[in-house]
């Protein structure tokens, strides 16, 4: 690998501005495109060049990650007529790190294929405290000569790479597993720390106790943490993200044929916590509708 090298990158949201800063810092060149131009200005500042439309970060047989927030915003940036995959062309690789559709994936990647390049899904799993410090991990399937390119930078932009073989939609599932887990913690320590409250008890010793002993891992404690405070602002992923993965999730379990019964429970949670003004809060913010539905401030 040229340390020198450009790579193009659409999406300076808050996990893909600290991805494209620990780029910079490698030493790599980087082509940038932000739907919301404002949020290029550090970027450019710290050297990266920003471009009018997303397909234009790619090179001819480069590279190009993307880091959106959603299905609909890989299909503008990819472009209406596969504008991103056609200036790739022959041997230019796509990485998505974009929480998805596996079908999603699925299409992208014949598309990518059809101009002889390569589609390979990333999916981050990591907030962006994490990805600023490097200790995000990746989900990663495609064929192996995209991931050839692909693997070396995301070993270098985090802290581990999960291989799901070579069929993109892997990873993308993998990841909707993984998010749905997540989601699962947030309610159930909400619903238990509420519970231990509405007792009389401590919430704060119970998570204390639990969290350094068989539930002593990040998740725990990191969204423990967010939920006992009550700190649900500024977000580290907003709300209505956590609904889309929630309904991702139920989309494509309906389309294997799983029943996905605590799926519902979430969806039901997170449009409650959206019906009441939560939207700009993060995704924990659903425990504050688990204590006042217990009848707690």
């Amino acid at each position: 690998m040229q340390d020198k090298q450009t790579i193009g990158f659409i999406g300076t949201g808050m996990l893909g501005a600290p991805m494209v800063e620990n780029l910079l810092a490698d030493g790599f060149q980087l082509r940038i495109y932000n739907r919301d131009k404002g949020k290029c200005a550090s970027l450019i500042s710290a050297g990266a060049l920003a471009v009018e439309q997303p397909w234009e970060v790619a090179e001819p047989a480069g590279l190009v990650f993307s880091c959106v927030s959603d299905d609909p915003a890989l299909e503008a940036v990819v472009g209406p007529e596969a504008e991103l995959a056609q200036r790739l062309g022959s041997g230019g690789v796509h990485v998505s790190m974009s929480t998805i559709l596996p079908r999603t994936a699925t299409r992208l990647a014949r598309q990518q294929n059809d101009f002889n390049g390569y589609y390979v899904a990333a999916p981050v799993m990591g907030r962006p405290d994490a990805v600023r410090a490097r200790k995000q991990t990746y989900f990663v399937a495609g064929r192996p000569e995209g991931k050839a390119r692909a693997v070396p930078v995301l070993e270098r932009l985090g802290l581990r790479v999960y291989d799901f073989g070579e069929e993109p939609a892997q990873a993308n599932v993998a990841k909707l597993g993984a998010n749905f887990l997540i989601a699962a913690a947030i309610e159930s320590m909400a619903e238990a720390a509420t519970f231990v409250s509405k007792n009389g008890g401590d919430p704060n010793i119970m998570m204390d106790a639990l969290t350094q002993t068989i539930f002593a891992c990040p998740v725990y404690q990191n969204y423990g943490r967010q939920i006992l405070e009550g700190k649900f602002s500024p977000p580290l992923f907003k709300l209505p993200l956590g609904l889309k993965d929630v309904r991702l999730i139920k989309t494509t379990a309906a389309e294997a044929t799983v029943p996905m019964r605590f799926g519902e429970v979430l969806e039901s949670r997170f449009l409650s916590a959206m019906a009441h003004g939560r939207s700009e809060q993060d995704w924990t913010a659903i425990a504050a509708e688990v204590r006042a539905e217990a009848g707690l401030e």
